[in-house]
């Protein structure tokens, strides 16, 4: 195993001859896939990777300076592909693992047939004639709660982004997933995430993308999906689920799954 794989704990399952790279967003891990991963080890080989921070990571591996800026993170996925000598990958992104696949295919679209994007968003802050659904005195909030108590804000962090039951066992889950990260790593990583802006990179992506999205998202409005569709430069399809919270694939894998495996398994071209 290579020293990439292993500091991302990367797993490789299943046989097919087509390659699948399942990325996890913010304050989960490679757990995070579970549902969706038994549909896919008879048909795909399937990619599974920690980014680097997540909880199940070596804290002492994440380096402040490289993940300042998302790049570092699509530098990860690129180097990780390159390590296992994969030609090309249908790429699944998650939250913020959405926008570091566009980035990392900008830099190497011929590693990436497709983007399927799963709640992700270019940018969080509102601007003018532009919906991100943050102001930034909510967010020095969110950042001021995880600095004065980590695992308070955890706990009430959880249940509003899984949105649904308080007592789920999708809460429960991230609430976990969440906690084991090292609490000066998550905030860094949030704040880089909740104030980045990437709208001016969407014209350059030209892989083909699959935006899949919540109707309620706590960090992502629903009008987000359209703005992705209508300044990616390459084709894109929008899918909105009927699903609440910003892990759905953790909350709603019956509503989730059909979709995520439909828009995997077709290309754009042979959607229309």
């Amino acid at each position: 195993m290579g020293i990439v794989e292993e500091a991302h704990n990367v797993k490789i399952l299943g046989t097919g001859d087509r390659t699948i790279v399942l990325a996890h967003g913010f304050g989960t891990d490679q757990s995070v896939w579970k549902h969706l991963i038994p549909h896919l080890v008879d048909d795909y080989k399937v990619v599974l990777f920690d980014n680097m921070g997540a909880g199940t990571t070596n804290p002492d591996y994440f380096d402040f300076e490289r993940y300042s800026t998302l790049e570092g993170y699509a530098y990860d996925v690129i180097a990780i592909l390159e390590e296992l000598q994969i030609p090309c990958c249908i790429y699944v992104g998650h939250s913020v693992s959405a926008m570091i696949g566009a980035i990392a295919s900008v830099a190497r679209p011929d590693l990436f047939t497709k983007l399927v994007t799963v709640s992700g968003s270019p940018r969080y802050l509102n601007d003018v004639d532009y919906y991100g659904g943050f102001e930034q005195e909510d967010l020095d909030q969110l950042f001021e709660a995880m600095r004065s108590n980590y695992k308070a804000w955890c706990s009430g962090f959880a249940p509003l982004a899984i949105g649904g039951d308080m007592d789920s066992v999708a809460v429960q889950e991230f609430s976990r997933t969440l906690f084991n990260m090292r609490p000066d790593i998550a905030l860094s990583v949030l704040q880089i995430i909740f104030q980045s802006d990437l709208r001016h990179m969407l014209p350059h992506v030209t892989v083909p993308c699959h935006i899949i999205q919540s109707m309620k998202d706590l960090a992502v409005p629903v009008v987000v999906s359209e703005y992705l569709h209508q300044n990616l430069g390459g084709e894109s399809i929008v899918e909105v689920m009927s699903t609440d919270g910003h892990l759905p694939q953790l909350s709603s894998p019956d509503v989730v799954l059909p979709v995520l495996l439909r828009h995997i398994r077709f290309d754009i071209s042979v959607d229309k």
